[in-house]
C-alpha cells in the first residue's frame, strides 16, 4: 500500500474542510508510453484499496483486468479506515482522533480526492473506470467532473441516486450503532456491537431469501436452537467487527444516502445524458439492494451504454462473487470498445 499526502485544506461539499488529506492506494502494472492503459477501480462500502484481494476473479494475473496489460489503480475512499483520512485519523487542530467530530463527506468528495491522486500520479487519461455498489456511485460522478479524462465506464449493481429503500436500510443500520451504549465514547471500539447488528441488517439486503434458504436451511427438522442462519449472521458480524470501525460505517452510510447525480445539476435524465462515454452496465437479477430497474434506468438515459443482466442467486453480493460471468461479459465488451 502507498500513501499520498496532500498538505492543503480539502474543501468538502457539505461545508467545512479537512486541514490535510491522506489517501491510501494500491497500483499494479506499469503505465505504458502513451499513458493509455490506466484502469481505475472504485471500491464499495467496507472494502479497501487492495482490489486484487476483494475482486480476485476479476483483477489479477491472466484475468480480465491484468496488470501485465493495464496500469491498475485503486484508492481507499476518504471516511474509511484503511489508510485514507477518516474518523480515526488525528485531527490536526486537536491532536486527537476525529471520532464523532469527523466532518460529513459525500461521494463527490471521494471523487475529488481521487482526482488529486490522479494528478499526483501523472495520469492524464483513464482508459476504464470501474466499480460496483458505492464504487459505482463514484464511477458515475467522476465523468461529470472530468469528462475528457475518462474514456470508458463499467458499472455493476449500482444506481444514479440512493433510493428511499437504501436510505431506510442505512438509517436502520445507524440506529443499531447509536443504540450501542458505547457509541458516545471517544474510542476506536465505540459502537462495535451496534455495527455487528448493522452488518446483519446489511447482509439481509446483500443476499436474499433464495440464497439463505439454499445455504442456511437446517437439515435437522427437530432442532430448537443454534440454527445455521443465526450462526452465519453472527459470524459475518464478528468478521466485520475485527476489520472495520463503527465511525466509518456510520459516516460512509451517510455519504451513500446523499448520493444523487442530479444535485445542483438539473434533471436526472439530463445529467445521465451528459455521460457520453461508452458504458457497460451489469445488473444482477436477484439484487434487492440495487435492483435491476436502477440499472435499466441508467441504460435508458446514458446514450452509449450497454446493459447485461446476469442471473445469480447471490443477490447484490453477486458483483463480488460471479467472477466468471462478470469477466466474460467485461472482456467481450472491452474488445468491442477497443476497435
Amino acid at each position: 500500500m502507498k500513501y499520498f499526502h496532500y498538505h492543503h485544506p480539502f474543501l468538502l461539499e457539505a461545508g467545512g474542510s479537512l486541514e490535510k488529506l491522506t489517501i491510501a492506494y494500491h497500483t499494479w502494472g506499469q503505465l505504458n508510453e502513451d499513458k493509455s492503459n490506466v484502469v481505475w477501480i472504485c471500491h464499495a462500502l467496507t472494502a479497501n484499496s487492495d482490489a486484487m484481494d476483494w475482486w480476485p476473479g476479476v483483477v489479477g494475473d491472466k484475468l480480465v483486468i491484468d496488470p501485465s496489460k493495464y496500469f491498475i489503480v485503486c484508492a481507499n475512499i476518504i471516511g474509511s479506515c484503511y489508510g485514507s483520512t477518516g474518523p480515526l485519523s488525528l485531527d490536526p487542530t486537536t491532536g486527537s482522533p476525529y471520532f464523532h467530530q469527523f466532518p460529513s463527506v459525500t461521494v463527490r468528495d471521494m471523487v475529488n480526492a481521487h482526482i488529486l491522486l490522479r494528478k499526483h500520479l501523472g495520469i492524464e487519461k483513464i482508459f476504464l473506470l470501474m466499480g460496483g455498489s458505492l464504487g459505482g456511485y463514484q464511477v458515475l460522478e467522476w465523468p461529470l467532473k472530468e469528462k475528457d479524462v475518462i474514456k470508458n465506464l463499467f458499472l455493476i449493481g449500482t444506481s444514479p441516486t440512493e433510493s428511499a429503500w437504501g436510505i431506510a436500510i442505512h438509517t436502520t443500520q445507524r440506529l443499531a450503532i447509536e443504540a450501542d451504549c458505547t457509541w458516545k465514547e471517544s474510542s476506536p471500539t465505540a459502537g462495535l456491537k451496534g455495527m455487528k447488528v448493522a452488518r446483519g441488517i446489511g447482509l439481509l439486503t446483500y443476499r436474499n431469501y433464495e440464497i439463505l434458504h439454499q445455504k442456511q436451511t437446517e437439515p435437522d427438522s427437530d432442532k430448537l436452537d443454534n440454527f445455521k442462519a443465526s450462526s452465519y449472521i453472527n459470524y459475518q458480524g464478528d468478521k466485520l467487527v475485527k476489520r472495520f470501525n463503527a465511525f466509518s460505517y456510520w459516516f460512509l452510510t451517510k455519504a451513500m444516502d446523499s448520493h444523487n447525480l442530479a444535485r445542483h445539476r438539473g434533471s436526472l435524465d439530463e445529467v445521465l445524458a451528459a455521460i457520453v462515454q461508452p458504458t457497460l452496465i451489469i445488473g444482477i437479477t436477484t439484487d434487492i439492494l440495487c435492483p435491476l430497474n436502477e440499472q435499466r434506468l441508467l441504460n435508458q438515459h446514458i446514450p452509449n451504454s450497454t446493459l447485461v443482466e446476469i442471473d445469480s442467486s447471490y443477490g447484490h453480493d453477486g458483483f463480488l462473487i460471479e467472477h466468471e460471468k462478470i469477466s466474460h461479459t467485461l472482456a467481450h465488451w472491452l474488445q468491442s470498445v477497443a476497435h
